[in-house]
């Protein structure tokens, strides 16, 4: 079994949070970032076992960036 690491991006929503995996474009939410996070890894872990190889060679971003900007409003 391989194991690869990926970025989990969490954002509160509501009473609860919302994650995402940019990497695979594969999304889960839970009711603390801890179980955001859990439920993604799962969510991940049962795309990757049920994907077809070329769904997850199609979805898979292999460079993901995550920064931060700050914007004028108002």
């Amino acid at each position: 079994m391989t194991t690869r690491s990926y970025t989990a991006i969490v954002e509160k929503e509501g009473t609860g949070y919302v994650s995402l995996c940019p990497e695979l474009d594969v999304s889960s939410q839970g009711d603390t970032v801890e179980s955001a996070t859990a439920n993604l890894k799962e969510a991940v872990e049962l795309f990757l076992e049920c994907a077809d190889p070329a769904e997850v060679e199609r979805r898979l971003h292999t460079q993901v960036y995550v920064t931060r900007f700050e914007a004028a409003h108002g």
